[in-house]
C-alpha cells in the first residue's frame, strides 16, 4: 500500500477525474466503502454520520443514504454554512429519501457507530467552534462506549499540531491510499486501525512512499542454504562503547548476533572490554585503543575495513575523536556503515560545516539512524519544522546527501532520497534508552547480506515487530531494550514463515 501526503493525493484525485471519472462516482464508491466498514463495525444498532461542508462530508451523506437503503437507523449532523457542489448534490439526495438534518449531536440518543465525516485533509491549522465542540462530543461518545469510524483521517489532525483536537477513531478508512498525517507524527494515536478502501484512484507515475507490510518484508529476508557457514553470511563489525555507556555496546551487539549475519565482532575500549567476556560469547571482542573513551586509532580502525558491515557511534560519547572515526569510515570503508546515535552527534558538533564534501565523497553506502532530535541536530530544522514535513524532511536530506536514512519517530521514515517506506508496527513501550542500539545492530546484521537501503527497512520493521512480540509477555510500561532483542528470533520465525506460506 501507498502513503501519499495530501498534495499528492490531491494530485490523484485530480489525475482520476481527467482521465473520466466523476467526482460523483468517485464520492458513491467512497460512501458505499464507508457503509460496509460501518456495518462490519456495528451490524445492530443506530448510527450516526457527521458531516462537514467537504468532499468528506459528501461522502458521508451517501454512507447514511445507503445505509438508509439497507433499512438502518441513521441520523445525520450537518451544520456547515459552506459546502462544496458535490457535497450539496449528495445532500439534497439524502433529503429527497426523507432524511433529515440535525445540526448538533444528540445527546440523549444511544448510537452503536458515529461516523466522522467532519474535516478530511485539507484542514489548515486547528479546529475552533463548533466543529471544536463536535468532535469533544464524539470523543465523548466514544468514553460512553460508541463506535468512532473516521473517514480519510481523524477530524482535526494534521501534521504539525501539538496536541490537535481531533477524533479518536476506533478506525479510520483511507479513502484510495493510506494518508501520511492518518500514520504519522500524533495520528497512530489517534486513527485507531488504519485501513484502506480501493475506490479506483489513478496515481500518477511517480515515486511514493510505501507502507512497509509483512508479506513485502518477507521477500527482503536474504535467503539462506542447508549448505552453508558462518563465512556464507559475512562479517558485522559494531564499534561502539564507552565507561559511561556499557550497555550500549552490549546491546547492539547482541541484537547483530541475532540477525542472521554469521560473524560478529565488537570492536570497544580496552578498559571495559573485561566486562564483556562473558555477556556475548559468541562475539569477538576488539579494542579499539587503550583507556575507557574510545579514541581514534587507524590500525584498529583499519582491521574494521574488511567487514561487509559495521556500525558505528553506539554509546561513544560526542568527541572529536569519535568524529575523527566517522570521517575514517567514510572517506576509506567500502562496504556498508550504520551510523547511529554518538557518531551522528559527533559529526553534527565537529563536522558540520563538512558535510557535503564528506557525504557525497564518501565511497561506503550509509544508513543513518537518528531520532528527531539527532535528525535536527544533522539537517539544522527544527524538530518542529521535521514534524511538519514529515516523510520529505528525511527524503530531502537522504537526498542532498546521497545516503540512507532511518528518521526513527511513532512511525519510522526509511528513505534513500528516491523510494520511501514508512515503517508503522511498534509500540510505545520502545520510547526507552537501548531500542535505538537494538536497531543499529539489526540493520548491520542484515546488511551485510543485502543491500544498506534494504537493510534499513527491514531492519527497522524487525526491531519493531520484536518490540510488538515482546510487549505481550512484558507489557509496554516494561518493556526494556533486551526484551526486544530476545524476541527477534521469534520476529524473524514469523517473517519466514509468513513467505512459506501466503
Amino acid at each position: 500500500m501507498y502513503v501519499l501526503t495530501n498534495e499528492e493525493m490531491r494530485e490523484a484525485d485530480r489525475y482520476t477525474i481527467e482521465s473520466g471519472t466523476s467526482a460523483i462516482e468517485l464520492m458513491e464508491r467512497a460512501g458505499l466503502a464507508l457503509a460496509d466498514e460501518a456495518e462490519q463495525m456495528a451490524p445492530t444498532g443506530a448510527i450516526v454520520c457527521v458531516c462537514g461542508g467537504g468532499n468528506n462530508g459528501g461522502d458521508g451523506f451517501v454512507c447514511a443514504r445507503i445505509l438508509r437503503e439497507r433499512r438502518r437507523e441513521v441520523d445525520v449532523v450537518f451544520f456547515a454554512e459552506r459546502a462544496t457542489k458535490e457535497c450539496l448534490f449528495n445532500k439534497e439526495k439524502w433529503e429527497r429519501m426523507d432524511g433529515e438534518v440535525v445540526s448538533f449531536l444528540p445527546k440523549n440518543k444511544k448510537y452503536a457507530l458515529a461516523v466522522d465525516c467532519l474535516v478530511g485533509t485539507g484542514l489548515r491549522g486547528g479546529l475552533q467552534g463548533k466543529n471544536a465542540e463536535t468532535v469533544e462530543r464524539m470523543n465523548a461518545l466514544k468514553g460512553q462506549g460508541v463506535k468512532i469510524l473516521s473517514a480519510d483521517i481523524p477530524s482535526g489532525l494534521c501534521a504539525g499540531e501539538k496536541e490537535p483536537c481531533a477524533v479518536r477513531a476506533d478506525v479510520t478508512l483511507c479513502i484510495g491510499e493510506i494518508k501520511a498525517d492518518a500514520v504519522y507524527g500524533d495520528g497512530l494515536d489517534f486513527s485507531g486501525r488504519v485501513k484502506r478502501a480501493d475506490i479506483g484512484i489513478l496515481l500518477p507515475e511517480r515515486e511514493y512512499a510505501v507502507l512497509a507490510e509483512a508479506k513485502e518484508m518477507a521477500g527482503l529476508l536474504p535467503l539462506r542454504k542447508r549448505n552453508s557457514h558462518k563465512g556464507s553470511y559475512h562479517r558485522a563489525a559494531i564499534v561502539a562503547g564507552s565507561i559511561e555507556y556499557t550497555g550500549a555496546a552490549y546491546l547492539s551487539a547482541a541484537a547483530c548476533l541475532r540477525s542472521g549475519v554469521g560473524y560478529t565482532a565488537l570492536f570497544l575500549p580496552k578498559g571495559i572490554l573485561s566486562s564483556y567476556i562473558l555477556k556475548v560469547p559468541e562475539v569477538l571482542l576488539k579494542s579499539t585503543n587503550d583507556g575507557d573513551r574510545y579514541a581514534f586509532n587507524e590500525e584498529t580502525m583499519q582491521e574494521t575495513l574488511g567487514y561487509e558491515s559495521i556500525a558505528y557511534g553506539m554509546g561513544m560519547g560526542v568527541s572529536k575523536e569519535v568524529a575523527k572515526g566517522a570521517i575514517y569510515l567514510l572517506q576509506r570503508y567500502t562496504g556498508r556503515l550504520v551510523l547511529d546515535a554518538d557518531g551522528l552527534n559527533s559529526l553534527a558538533a565537529y563536522e558540520k560545516e563538512r558535510f557535503d564534501s564528506l557525504f557525497k565523497n564518501k565511497k561506503c553506502d550509509v544508513v543513518l539512524t537518528p531520532h528527531l532530535k539527532e535528525f535536527s541536530r544533522l539537517s539544522g530544522k527544527s524538530v518542529e519544522e521535521i514534524v511538519q514535513e514529515g516523510m520529505f524532511a528525511a527524503r530531502e536530506f537522504a537526498a542532498r546527501y546521497r545516503v540512507n536514512v532511518v528518521l526513527k519517530s511513532a512511525a519510522v521514515s526509511v528513505t534513500d532520497g528516491r523510494k520511501t517506506y514508512l515503517v508503522t508496527n511498534g509500540t510505545s513501550g520502545q520510547a526507552k534508552g537501548g531500542s535505538g542500539d537494538v536497531l543499529s545492530g539489526v540493520i548491520a546484521g542484515l546488511c551485510a547480506n543485502t543491500s544498506a537501503f534494504f537493510g534499513a527497512v527491514l531492519g527497522t520493521y524487525l526491531s519493531q515487530s520484536a518490540a510488538e512480540i515482546a510487549v505481550e509477555e512484558s507489557g509496554e510500561y516494561s518493556l526494556t531494550a533486551s526484551d526486544c532483542i530476545d524476541c527477534l528470533g521469534a520476529a524473524f520465525l514469523k517473517l519466514t514463515r509468513s513467505r512459506k506460506f501466503e
